[in-house]
């Protein structure tokens, strides 16, 4: 029998897809991408790349916090950029979330398109514990 199950908070927005918030299983808990829309509205935020990566990091610490863990849980992010250029904006907002003495393992990557025009994505696979 597997031990698994969805994650789903209104503090994040819904999932705009076939797929959940967040899965729990064994152990692990494996965080969809998160991009910035504003939870109430499922609209972009308005803003840039700052903007833009505050909601993005404030949406995946709400499906983190609905988990029951926060960001020293986390061991790999893995960030998708619309626009390299955006690497030093999206990296100093990244390290005051994840400002603990061991961050995550991070994957950072160039894409062609976000979902909705959006210029940032994060997805997250952290330790939870076993019930």
């Amino acid at each position: 029998m597997s031990d698994k199950r969805a994650i789903q908070t209104d503090d994040a927005p819904r999932a705009i897809g076939p797929y959940s918030q967040a899965v729990v299983s064994e152990g692990w808990l494996f965080v969809s991408g998160q991009i910035p829309l504003v939870p109430t509205t499922s609209a972009l935020v308005e803003g840039g790349i700052a903007e833009q990566t505050q909601q993005v990091l404030r949406n995946l610490q709400a499906v983190l916090s609905a988990a029951g863990v926060g960001p020293e849980s986390v061991v790999k992010t893995t960030i998708f950029l619309a626009d390299m250029a955006d690497f030093k904006t999206v990296n100093e907002l990244y390290a005051q979330c994840f400002s603990g003495p061991t961050p995550p393992a991070r994957a950072t990557v160039q894409v062609a398109a976000l979902p909705l025009g959006a210029r940032v994505e994060i997805d997250a696979v952290a330790r939870v514990p076993t019930r």
